[in-house]
């Protein structure tokens, strides 16, 4: 009995690669056999199913292999026995189909090297008359090693990816294991966090994924998982509504990840001397007394008149080295119109200047108070013809860090032109009574509004970025229990709160209620503002935490998502962009280029 290939779905070019193989089969080496099985095994993996059956003709095929084996004894009669045997057993071997599991196999690397097999056929098949029947023990284990491992660009690959590791947090989450799938399709190198790694987890990942045990509440367990990552995707979420199940998933866990992956970019930019794209630039670290010299306290009033000697109720300020080490920044302020403040010349690197930077980043701790960041800029020759820009900063209860970005400075004066960085020679920190928002001490009684203290740790300039660092898909509350609404969106904005002041370059996505059902079926709606009303698949939201890694228009904005809809007539309050996934154009810049960004 014989083996013969039946395919099920007609097909020109299948019939003609049929054929191909049907002629090799009888008329070349094994090795040649072991190749088009090799391409039959990727047209089935492409949905033209090729099967193996037992021949039908049963005595009529005996006859002709009878008279082949016939013919092959007399042509052979001065043949070595041991070689017919050896031969055989080759025959035997090349027989068995190539045992390879769906699970062991990168779509990317199949079918660019199935391409390049049977590219290498066509070629042995137009130059017959070089035909070698030498074969190689090892080419099973050879073919095996090209399908599985990596490979070359395919239509869905994107450029690049190849040299881009991206950490998945939430791997078994339903948008994160959809999103595993996409970025190995795509041809990028993944990790994956999981808190367990046990048999039913590793099931539900694919085998090539590197998978790292650690909680993104324990910062300790986050360092091998960032390590070597270029970029990461945050799809944990918590499994309850408990509050501090909230606190510990959707808020404290994206600061340690985010921290953790900053650490481990000042450790690449250190190793690489400073070269690295992800180099701040340090411009004061406040960790010795005489790291405090340069800077000076003083104060000031808005009233230029004697009307503000009425009003003059105190003010004191100053700046000083604590017992504990910190610089600490701390005074009052009583009168009306009143304000102090710590300035200090900027004294930068030789070459280093602030255009090729973002903003700027501090690292403070405090009471909870805002305050007013000043920038002059100008020829620092002459101070005459400086102009004063500014852009207001929130801390928190405690140490947190802040991102100012240099879009977000305004002029003093309506008139003046927008900041050139270039030309920012000087630096204020400026406190005042007016804007403070109350803030509830530890024991729960309310501070006096008119009193700071600031500890200042370090300030330093973002280098410029085109792409996305860190996506995090975060929630719009639909879809949640109005009872428990609240908590959840409060952890998710403090979440979101906390990426924005790291100092990373961020996409914020806020999908709609999750459905279960096939990608790209339906135009999406991206808006901001929180007035979407329907659902959306998880396919989608994967698709565009995807798409927003290399999307320059995605860097630095939040959006919130969904399916498209139809406002009824006379209520059309806004307009709103939508747009049909596909993987043949990148939908997401057109949609997100009229949104803001957020700062």
């Amino acid at each position: 009995m014989t083996a013969t290939a039946t395919t099920v779905t007609p097909n020109p070019k299948l019939s003609s690669a049929y054929s191909y193989s049907h002629y090799f089969q009888n008329h070349s080496s094994p090795k040649w056999t072991l190749e088009m099985n090799a391409c039959k095994w990727h047209y089935c993996r492409r949905g033209q199913m090729i099967v193996t059956k037992a021949s039908s003709s049963g005595s009529g095929n005996k006859e002709k292999a009878g008279k082949r084996s016939t013919n092959t004894k007399k042509s052979n009669t001065n043949t070595n026995p041991d070689a017919l045997t050896q031969q055989q057993q080759q025959q035997q071997q090349q027989q068995q189909p190539v045992s390879i599991s769906l699970d062991d196999v990168n779509p990317v690397g199949l079918g660019r090297k199935s391409r390049q097999i049977f590219d290498e056929v066509w070629r042995k098949f137009s130059g017959l008359g070089q035909i070698s029947r030498t074969t190689r023990a090892d080419d099973k284990d050879s073919l095996d090693a090209l399908l599985i491992r990596e490979g070359p660009m395919c239509e869905f690959a994107i450029p690049g990816a190849q040299n881009t590791t991206v950490l998945v947090v939430g791997a078994t989450s339903r948008i994160g294991r959809i999103v595993i799938r996409k970025l190995m399709l795509r041809g990028y190198s993944v990790k994956a966090l999981v808190r367990k790694a046990d048999q039913e987890v590793v099931d539900m990942l694919p085998r090539s994924v590197e998978i790292v045990i650690g909680d993104v509440g324990d910062p300790c367990t986050l360092k091998a998982a960032v390590e070597n990552c270029n970029k990461i995707i945050y799809c944990a979420t918590a499994r309850s509504t408990i509050t501090g199940d909230l606190f510990r998933v959707d808020y404290q866990g994206v600061y340690n990840v985010t921290k953790a992956f900053q650490d481990f970019n000042n450790k690449l930019a250190q190793l690489r001397a400073g070269k690295s794209s992800k180099s701040k630039l340090l411009l004061a670290k406040f960790k010795s007394a005489d790291s405090l010299n340069g800077w000076e306290a003083r104060q000031g009033t808005y009233f230029q008149d004697v009307v503000a000697f009425k009003y003059d109720a105190g003010m004191d300020a100053k700046f000083e080295l604590s017992e504990t080490g910190d610089a600490v920044f701390s005074g009052y302020v009583f009168t009306r119109g009143g304000y102090v403040e710590l300035s200090k010349k900027l004294s930068l690197p030789l070459g280093c200047t602030l255009d090729r930077y973002e903003g700027l980043v501090l690292s403070v701790g405090g009471n909870g108070r805002s305050y007013v960041l000043i920038l002059e800029a100008g020829p620092s020759a002459d101070r005459s013809q400086s102009k004063l820009y500014f852009a207001r900063f929130s801390t928190k209860v405690g140490f947190c860090r802040v991102r100012v970005p240099f879009s977000s400075f305004r002029p003093v004066k309506p008139d003046d032109p927008p900041m050139d960085p270039f030309l920012v020679h000087t630096m204020t920190i400026r406190f005042e009574p007016r804007r403070q928002r109350p803030v509830e001490g530890p024991s729960g009684a309310k501070q006096d509004l008119r009193s700071f203290k600031l500890i200042l740790e370090y300030i330093k300039a973002l280098p410029t970025g085109q792409e996305t660092d860190f996506v995090l898909v975060s929630c719009t509350g639909l879809g949640v229990e109005p009872s428990r609404r609240e908590q959840v969106l409060k952890a998710k904005r403090d979440g979101e709160d906390s990426l924005r002041r790291s100092g990373l370059g961020y996409t914020i996505i806020r999908p709609g209620p999750l459905k279960e059902e096939p990608g790209g079926q339906r135009a999406l709606i991206f808006d901001q503002g929180n007035r979407i009303t329907q659902g959306i698949s998880c396919a989608d939201v994967a698709d565009i935490c995807v798409k927003a890694l290399h999307d320059s228009t995605a860097r630095n904005k939040s959006f919130d998502v969904c399916y498209e809809y139809v406002s009824e007539q006379g209520k059309e309050l806004y307009e709103l962009v939508a747009h049909l996934p596909d993987k043949a154009n990148n939908y997401l810049t057109p949609a997100l280029s009229v949104l803001e960004k957020n700062t």
